[in-house]
C-alpha cells in the first residue's frame, strides 16, 4: 500500500469510520443509554480526588471535623459507599447497553455481508477465493466492533473522565492545569502517526488470516485427495507458512503498540513531574488537603490518558477490517435489467452469432456459434476440454453476460427476462455436483422446491433411479448426506443432483456431463428416466461419453470456441471428420479397457 498523505489518510478513515456507525444509528436508544451510563461512570473518578481534600483537612481538624453536615467519621465511609454505587450503576448501564449494539452490529454486517454474497455476480466469486470471503464475515466482522462499539467505549469513558478531571484541575487551579495541558499536542502528533501503522499492518494480518482460513479450507474438503496423495506434509508446510505469516504480522503489530504505549506513558509522566514540581515550589497558602486533592486528580490522569491513545490501534484494525467488508458490499450485485416473466415457456433456444470472452481476458472462448434447438429437441454438444461447451451452457442461465450475439428463449433474449424467472425455466445438472449437509429429501426438493409434496420428491428420485440406493439408508429419504454429499457416492450424488432437476420439471434441461460419475448400470437406467423426461423438453446435453448421445437430434461438435460439424450421429459417422475421429479413439479405448 502506497504512504499516504496525513490529510487523505484522516480524509479516508473519517469517510469508512462515519459509514461504520451508520450500522449503530438503529440503535441509537441502547447507544444512548450507554453513553449515559459512561457519563454517569466518568463523573465519579474527581469525586474520589474531592473527597480527599476533605479527608486530609479533617484529619487535621481532629474529631469535629463534618463532612456535608455529618461527622466526618460516619460521612466519609458512607460517601465513598455512595460513589461505588453510583459508578455500578454507570458501568451496568454503560458496558451491557453497549455490548447489546455491539453484538447487534456484528450480526447486521454479517448478514449484510451473507445475503450480498447470494447476490454477486459469478466472475467476483471466480476470482475471490473462499477462504478469504469466509474470513470476512468470521473474523474481520468481529474485528469491525473493535472500531464500532469498544472504540467508542473507551472514548466515552476514559474521554469523559479526562474531561471531568481536567475540569477539576482547572477549577482547583487553572495556571497549573494549562501547563499539563500543553502535552495534548505531542499526544496528538504520536497518536496519528501510530494510526496509520496500526491501518497497514491490520490490513496484512486481516489477509494473512484470510490464508490461514484458505488453507484449512481446502485441506478439509479435500481430504481424500490430500491422504490418497500423501500431501500432508505438504499441507502441513502450507499451513504453517500462513500461520508463521500471520504470527509475524500480528507480532509486527503488538511491537508497534508496544513502543508506543510506553513513549505516551513517558510524554504523559514527564507532564505530570513538571506539574508536581510546580505544585511542591509554588504551594502558596493552598491547604494539605488542596494538595493531595490536586495531585490525586492529576495523577488519574496518565491511565485514561493511555487507554484513549491505545484505542487508536482498534480503531484502525476496525477500519482496515471495515474498508474490506465494504469493497465486497460496494460491488455491483448481478446486473437485471430485464423485464419479461413468463409463467413457462415451450423452450425454443436459439444463438445467432455468439461470441464470448471472459470479462478481464482478451481469448474469444466462443466465437460465431449459431444454432436452434426446437421444443422436445435434444441437442449434443461434444468436443475436446476447453472447446467452450460448459461455457455456453453457462450462459444460458445468464451465469455470465454475452456482448456479441444473442440467445434467444421462445423469441426473447434472455438479457431481457427477469433473472429469477430466467432460471425458473432451466432445470441445470453438472458433473460437479453440489448438495448441502441436509437430508437426502431436502437436497432433492432444494430452494423454490422446497414445499414440494413427497410423492413428488419419491417420484423424482424413482425416476432419476435413486430409490434403489435410498431406500438401503438407515433413514431413506431423511438420511442426512454429509457436507458436500460426502457420505455418498459419486454416482449416488450425480443421481440425486438429476433427482433436483426432474423435480423441477422446467421446460429447459442442461444437462453438463450429468452422467460422467455413473456406473455402466446405472448410467443404462439414467438415459432410460431421461428418455422419459425430455419429452416435451427441450434438452441441451454436454458429453463425454459419445455412447450417451447417440440418440440426439442433433450433435453439434465444438473446437477452440467453434462449430465445426452438426448432424445426427449416423450422418456425423458417415461425415468421417471431427466427431467420427472422436468416437473412433472413444470406442478403441473401451475395448482396450475392456
Amino acid at each position: 500500500m502506497s504512504e499516504q498523505q496525513p490529510e487523505s489518510f484522516i480524509r479516508s478513515s473519517a469517510r469508512i469510520y462515519l459509514r461504520l456507525l451508520g450500522y449503530v444509528k438503529t440503535y441509537w436508544v441502547a447507544f444512548a443509554i450507554s453513553i449515559l451510563g459512561f457519563t454517569i461512570f466518568a463523573s465519579s473518578q474527581p469525586a474520589m480526588a474531592w473527597m480527599l481534600k476533605y479527608f486530609v483537612d479533617g484529619l487535621t481538624e481532629g474529631s469535629d471535623a463534618l463532612f456535608f453536615g455529618i461527622p466526618l467519621l460516619w460521612g466519609f465511609p458512607l460517601f465513598i459507599i455512595a460513589v461505588a454505587f453510583y459508578q455500578g450503576v454507570g458501568s451496568y448501564l454503560g458496558n451491557y447497553f453497549l455490548a447489546k449494539v455491539s453484538l447487534s452490529v456484528v450480526h447486521d454486517l454479517r448478514t449484510n455481508l451473507f445475503n450480498n454474497l447470494l447476490t454477486l455476480p459469478n466472475r467476483y466469486l471466480d476470482n475471490h477465493n473462499s477462504g478469504h470471503l469466509v474470513s470476512r464475515i468470521t473474523f474481520n466482522t468481529t474485528m469491525v466492533t473493535g472500531a464500532a462499539t469498544d472504540a467508542i467505549k473507551v472514548v466515552f469513558r476514559e474521554g469523559m473522565t479526562v474531561i471531568f478531571l481536567f475540569g477539576y484541575l482547572l477549577w482547583m487551579n487553572w495556571k497549573l492545569t494549562l501547563v499539563l495541558m500543553a502535552i495534548l499536542p505531542v499526544i496528538g502528533l504520536m497518536v496519528t502517526s501510530a494510526s496509520k501503522k496500526f491501518r497497514k499492518q491490520s490490513k496484512k494480518i486481516q489477509t494473512a488470516m484470510g490464508d490461514v482460513t484458505h488453507v484449512s479450507s481446502e485441506t478439509i474438503t479435500g481430504y481424500r485427495v490430500v491422504r490418497s496423495f500423501g500431501g500432508e506434509e505438504y499441507e502441513r508446510e502450507r499451513f504453517n507458512t500462513a500461520s508463521e505469516a500471520n504470527r509475524d504480522r500480528g507480532l509486527k503489530m503488538t511491537r508497534t503498540g508496544a513502543v508506543f504505549t510506553p513513549s505516551l506513558q513517558l510524554v504523559t509522566y514527564s507532564a505530570m513531574a513538571v506539574v508536581m514540581f510546580l505544585v511542591l515550589f509554588l504551594r502558596g497558602d493552598a491547604t494539605a488537603g488542596d494538595l493531595v486533592s490536586y495531585i490525586t486528580a492529576a495523577g488519574l490522569l496518565p491511565k485514561p490518558i493511555r487507554q484513549l491513545s491505545e484505542v487508536s490501534a482498534n480503531i484502525q484494525k476496525g477500519i482496515a477490517a471495515a474498508e474490506n467488508i465494504f469493497e465486497q458490499l460496494d460491488e455491483e450485485p448481478e446486473v437485471d435489467h430485464g423485464t419479461v416473466e413468463r409463467e413457462r415457456v415451450e423452450g425454443r433456444v436459439e444463438v445467432r452469432n455468439l461470441s464470448f470472452s471472459y470479462p478481464g481476458t482478451d481469448k474469444q472462448v466462443l466465437e460465431d456459434i449459431n444454432f436452434t434447438v426446437e421444443p422436445g429437441q435434444m441437442v449434443a454438444l461434444v468436443g475436446r476440454s476447453g472447446s467452450g461447451k460448459s461455457t455456453l451452457a453457462s450462459l444460458i442461465p445468464r451465469f455470465y453476460h454475452h456482448a456479441a450475439g444473442k440467445i434467444l428463449i421462445d423469441g426473447v433474449d434472455v438479457e431481457d427476462y427477469r433473472l429469477r424467472n430466467l432460471r425458473k425455466h432451466i432445470a441445470l445438472v453438472t458433473q460437479h455436483v453440489t448438495l448441502f449437509n441436509d437430508s437426502i429429501a431436502r437436497n432433492i426438493a432444494y430452494g423454490d422446491l422446497a414445499d414440494a409434496p413427497r410423492e413428488a420428491i419419491e417420484a423424482a428420485a424413482e425416476a432419476a433411479y435413486a430409490s434403489e440406493f435410498i431406500g438401503k439408508l438407515p433413514k431413506g429419504l431423511d438420511t442426512l448426506v454429509g457436507e458436500n454429499g460426502v457420505l455418498l457416492s459419486g454416482g449416488q450424488r450425480q443421481r440425486l443432483a438429476i433427482a433436483r432437476a426432474l423435480l423441477k420439471d422446467a421446460p429447459i434441461l442442461i444437462l453438463d456431463e450429468a452422467t460422467s460419475a455413473l456406473d455402466t448400470e446405472s448410467e443404462r437406467h439414467i438415459q432410460a428416466a431421461l428418455d422419459r423426461v425430455m419429452q416435451g423438453r427441450t434438452t441441451l446435453v454436454i458429453a463425454h461419453r459419445l455412447s450417451t448421445i447417440e440418440k440426439a437430434d442433433v450433435i453439434m461438435v465444438m473446437d477452440q470456441g467453434r462449430i465445426v460439424e452438426q448432424g445426427s450421429h449416423a450422418e456425423l459417422l458417415a461425415r468421417n471428420g471431427y466427431y467420427a475421429r472422436l468416437h473412433s479413439m472413444q470406442f478403441q479405448d473401451e475395448t482396450t479397457s475392456a
